[in-house]
């Protein structure tokens, strides 16, 4: 245990050093929010994966397929992949529109009201993802370690406010680029020594239950149901979208958004069949302490603290993009659309790094006294995604939208979502494809009437001044 933990501080200092770096190349609020928007393809992919593969995409796989998922649970991550594959198709609009946070693409086309309801959405939202985030981390360190809950949360949250208040998207960026190839190699040559100390291959398939080893046990409702989610929740998620935002260029966008999820859909079902491995070497165990148990017990210490480093600061990845998220959206949107007040462009970056503390408290503060995650990440998710999709997807794509078209489908596809989420989701519907497809439908029945009766289209996404850049 002592070389496990070895190598993880030591990990954790390089994101603190890689953190120090990053901060010598913040000049200004663009470098601090988008990196200058100079993040090239790699760079874009590994940033984008590593925000998405967080606690839920490591230790929650392992956790499904020790139980009722089985092998399909890699379809939790093949889903993410084919959502991040298929915002390809609108991430050159994205980039295009030269934008910093989702609320502001809202409020250039569909108005004052519109962009309030969705910064405050995507601020409560982005909060209440990076406590997840957090319990997720310390939950890991707990068990690992045995330390108090309390102090593992401390000790998660104020590594991750540090880092991303050093250095903001550069710093984010490039931790996530380590983090994510981490995650990756970590996980990968995981497997062989796990099955080798397993008794092999062959052992480990004839002590499962034979449904385990289903390649879609999970069903193809589930399956394309988390693909809709994801794609509903990538597209319209501050901490996905602001990354597409720091492409250097349109193509990059589309080219790192590709990347992004082929590397996805590859690393899958590795945290899986770990978790498979864990049920057939270690039956009566807490199915969330699977892969740590199988880190544990199974690897050799160098190859568990690789791996218990990646998946670590896989949860801290996604918490640091939240952070950033949330100082992007007050700063940006709230702070003089919201408050009516106004900022100096050279206050920007001093006002951005102050919030990034002063969420990283809050989401600290929540963690310590919720320590739910699945509930607060559906919650998250639900009203940050129900009722500005169809606002924001088809003010991108489209040009003939009417400003109420927006404002009604916000307002009427948070309200079902948030209903549908109160009434355990019925017929088994996600409340949050209940929410968007309800915003869509009043999205194209308000714009339709309002079309018919002559109202005026609403302005462009597209900042005309900026489009040569």
């Amino acid at each position: 245990m002592g070389i496990i933990w070895t190598i993880i501080i030591v990990y954790m200092a390089a994101m603190v050093g890689i953190g120090l770096y990053a901060k010598t190349k913040i000049k200004d609020s663009n470098d601090y929010h988008l990196a200058g928007r100079r993040l090239g393809p790699i760079m874009l992919a590994g940033t984008l994966a590593a925000t998405e593969i967080g606690g839920g995409s490591s230790v929650g796989v392992a956790s499904k397929a020790y139980g009722e998922w089985g092998l399909s649970a890699g379809w939790y991550v093949v889903a993410a992949g084919i959502g991040i594959l298929l915002c390809s198709f609108i991430a050159p609009l994205m980039r295009r529109a030269m934008a910093t946070t989702v609320p502001e693409i809202i409020g250039r086309r569909y108005g004052t009201s519109s962009y309030a309801i969705s910064s405050i959405l995507s601020f409560v939202a982005s909060i209440a993802l990076a406590a997840v985030q957090i319990t997720a981390t310390a939950t890991i360190v707990h068990v690992l370690t045995g330390f108090n809950l309390t102090w593992a949360i401390l000790i998660s949250g104020i590594g991750v406010v540090f880092y991303t208040y050093l250095g903001g998207m550069w710093s984010v960026t490039l931790t996530d680029f380590v983090q994510f190839f981490i995650i990756v190699f970590g996980f990968a040559i995981a497997v062989p020594f796990a099955l080798h100390n397993a008794g092999g291959f062959d052992s480990v398939i004839s002590n499962l239950p034979p449904e385990q080893l289903g390649f879609t046990k999970i069903g193809w409702k589930t399956i394309i149901g988390l693909i809709i989610l994801y794609f509903m929740t990538f597209s319209t998620g501050q901490e996905a979208v602001q990354r597409y935002y720091s492409a250097r260029n349109e193509k990059t966008a589309v080219v790192g958004s590709l990347l992004c999820g082929i590397l996805m859909s590859v690393y899958a079902f590795i945290p899986a069949f770990l978790g498979l491995i864990a049920l057939a070497v270690f039956p009566n165990i807490d199915a969330n302490n699977a892969l740590a148990t199988v880190s544990v017990e199974l690897l050799p210490p160098l190859i568990a603290g690789l791996l218990l480093s990646g998946v670590i600061s896989a949860t801290l990845s996604s918490a640091s993009g939240n952070l950033l998220a949330v100082a992007s959206v007050y700063v940006k949107d709230i702070h003089g659309t919201v408050l009516k007040r106004e900022v100096k462009p050279e206050n920007e970056l001093k006002l951005s790094k102050r919030l990034v503390v002063l969420s990283g408290v809050v989401a600290i503060v929540i963690s310590l006294f919720s320590q739910a995650i699945i509930p607060l990440l559906v919650f998250a998710f639900t009203i940050r995604s129900t009722g500005p999709f169809a606002a924001y997807i088809l003010g991108l794509l489209w040009d003939k939208v009417t400003p109420r078209a927006g404002l009604y489908s916000i307002v009427i596809g948070t309200v079902t979502g948030v209903g549908w989420q109160l009434a355990k989701e019925p017929y088994g519907i996600m409340a949050v494809i209940a929410g968007c497809v309800a915003s869509l439908i009043t999205f194209l029945l308000v714009n339709w009437i309002e079309l018919k009766r002559g109202v005026p289209k609403a302005p462009t996404a597209f900042n005309s001044n900026d489009l040569s850049v």
